[in-house]
């Protein structure tokens, strides 16, 4: 998802922020943060414009998308263009967010497409009004590979329709449990690690 992002809109690089206290994650689901901004820096260490942060990690306490992209604005300053990048099912549940309409207002918003989920569901979002539903049905169908969507006073969204993939986490931690081969999964240093630590062994 990251490389088509980077390569179809041109950007100056891509900022990974692993997730410290997610509101909308169960407590207990995720692993350890450390060892998460871990693997993070492991899967992306052979690309150059590819970063990880670990600004909500070291903030603590619940983490909310608001708090995280006024750091990153404050660090970066404001000649930067700030662009979101998020599945279309994560976004489909941004209405519930903190701070929904600044967000918008802050970020550009790039929504990719993910298995099982499906743009025409965005025109029934009440922060986004008269979408072309033709357009976004074509999105589904792989006839379109992009669709700017203008928000009144904000940044605005790109939707992106990429190739499908059909790797999920829950997946990849079902198979370690197993013992079953993760080939292709994972970059091979991030699979190593997961199976040096003996991670996920203890639960889904």
């Amino acid at each position: 998802m990251a490389h088509h992002v980077y390569e179809r809109l041109q950007l100056s690089r891509v900022l990974f922020i692993p997730t410290g206290d997610p509101p909308h994650k169960q407590s207990g689901s995720l692993a350890p943060a450390q060892t998460r901004l871990k693997m993070v820096e492991l899967a992306i260490a052979d690309t150059p414009f590819f970063e990880v942060s670990a600004i909500e990690i070291n903030r603590g306490g619940r983490s909310y998308s608001i708090d995280t992209v006024h750091e990153v604005r404050s660090q970066y300053g404001p000649s930067w263009n700030l662009f979101f990048i998020i599945g279309l099912d994560a976004f489909l549940e941004f209405s519930t967010w903190r701070a929904p309409e600044e967000l918008l207002r802050l970020c550009h918003f790039v929504v990719v497409t993910r298995p099982g989920h499906s743009f025409q569901s965005l025109s029934k979002m009440p922060l986004l009004s008269n979408l072309d539903v033709q357009a976004l049905r074509q999105l589904d169908h792989g006839t379109l590979d992009q669709m700017e969507i203008a928000v009144p006073g904000a940044s605005g969204l790109t939707c992106l329709s990429l190739p499908p993939c059909l790797i999920s986490a829950s997946e990849i931690r079902r198979r370690v449990k197993c013992g079953l081969p993760l080939a292709n999964m994972l970059p091979p240093p991030v699979e190593s690690y997961i199976l040096q630590t003996s991670l996920y062994l203890g639960g889904l």
